[in-house]
This record gives C-alpha cells, structure tokens and sequence, in this order.
C-alpha cells in the first residue's frame, strides 16, 4: 500500500470531495486515526460510561457538543458528517445503510465520539521493524467478534472486537511492548496464540476486513478494536446510532506521540 504522507486536512479535504473513499491505513503517518460512534444525547451519558468502564476497546479521545459536528480538540474546522470516506447507519441494531456522506441523517440531538485506533500503534509496530502485512498487500485490518463479553453501561453491553496481526515469534516481545505504549490506541496486546480463546473458530474468516493468514514462523496476536461499539450497536439495539466503517478511519491533527504514555 502507498504511503500518503500528506497533512490531515489536505487528506480530509479530498474525503469531503468524494476524491477517497477507501480504508484509511497507510495515509497520513504520524497522526493519529480515530473510530467513530454517532448517538443522541440521551443515550450519550450511557455510552461514555460504556467506553469509560471499557477503555481497551473503547478509548475515548474526544466527545463534541451536542449537535456539533465539529471535533474542536484534534481537528479544529473539520467536519465529522463527511470527513469519513465510509460510515455505517444503524437503526433499531439492524445495519440500515452505509454511506460517504451522514448529513442527510445529522440531527441537532447527535454527540460524536472519537476513539483511538490500532492505526496508531501500527506506526509504533512498523518503526521497530515489525512488519504489517494488511498494509503491505494493501488490505484492511482482520476483524472479530470475539466471546469476551464487554462491561455494560445503562442500555449498552456486548461483545468485544479484536484486530489481528501475525507477528513473527521472533519479534513478539518488541510487538507487546511497542503497542503498550498508546493506551490511547488500545495499548497492550489482549491476547496471543490460539483464537479459539476468544471464541473465534477460523482465523482465516474474519467478521470484518481482510484475511492475511498466518504463515510458519509466526503466532496470531489479538488487540482490542474500535469496531466494539458495532457489536455492541447490533446486540443493544439503540434506535439509531452512526459509526465509521470498519477501516475508514476519521485522521485527526494529532500527532501520534500525543497517545504515547511514556
């Protein structure tokens, strides 16, 4: 996959004018990417409890205003209705649509949420000389949900999603401790080897993004994913809620170092 070393904005800006619309990892390096979840006000306090009681897959970077679309804390000037190249439309926990442009569905009740990405440690992983094969074929990130069961808050409760990348033995430690450090992004690693741990019975079968394989020499190593709050939108069932599409990341102004904890 190219890398697209260009500012934020200027890449936001081409996302906004339907110039891209596919999965963001590769762009922008250095900065930090961002999964997306849509609610009304009134279910906003449950939910910010949710990803407060479940900060590995939920790590909260930034909350708007009620009926702001604007993330004034990492992105000043952007937009969150059309600066995703793909967001998903929920309804009654049923997918209802999947569109380039939410503002048709904006309301003036809606609070954004932002949560870190694994994108943000990926760089951390590729700059100790890990290699990332999704980015190198291309591909989006494997996705799964998993049988670990998240903490509920109020209406909201369901199963984790984890992202998988396989690392090679050799390089496993370097892996563990390089993701540690943006708890911001996931942090740590939440498992490592066998899948069936986390009730996932193909490794070659994700639920979401691509398939990369495990080849001889490497071991599957599972991270907490910002696609939770999916699964969740599918097993709590709210009335409506927007997210980003699995992969189509919103890229905020924040450079990466800014999640690091140490």
């Amino acid at each position: 996959m190219p890398i697209d070393a260009r500012l934020p904005k200027e890449i936001r800006a081409d996302i906004r004018a339907g110039r891209l619309n596919a999965v963001t990892a590769g762009l922008a390096p250095g900065y930090v990417q961002a999964n997306l979840a849509v609610l009304p006000k009134e279910q906003a306090y449950d939910f910010l409890l949710f990803c407060q009681r479940n900060p590995r897959p939920c790590p909260l970077i930034e909350v708007t205003e009620a009926g702001s679309p604007e993330p004034v804390g990492v992105a000043p000037g952007a937009d969150l209705r059309t600066d995703l190249p793909r967001y998903r439309i929920y309804k009654d926990g049923v997918l209802a649509d999947e569109v380039t442009d939410v503002r048709p569905f904006w309301r003036d009740d809606l609070v954004a949420f932002l949560l870190g990405c694994s994108f943000t440690f990926e760089w951390a992983l590729l700059d100790a000389g890990i290699p990332m094969r999704h980015i190198e074929l291309g591909k989006n990130v494997a996705m799964w949900k998993t049988s670990v069961q998240c903490r509920p808050a109020g209406q909201f409760h369901g199963p984790m999603v984890v992202s998988m990348r396989p690392i090679p033995t050799a390089l496993l430690s370097k892996a563990v401790t390089a993701s540690a450090r943006f708890p911001g992004a996931h942090g740590a690693p939440v498992h490592v080897g066998d899948p069936a741990a986390l009730g996932i019975a193909d490794v070659n079968k994700p639920d979401w993004g691509d398939s990369v394989g495990v080849r001889a020499g490497e071991v599957p190593v599972f991270w907490a994913c910002g696609v939770t709050p999916q699964a969740v939108a599918l097993a709590s069932k709210p009335a409506f809620m927007i997210t980003h599409s699995p992969g189509h990341m919103f890229i905020t102004d924040l450079p990466n170092h800014a999640l690091a904890a140490i």
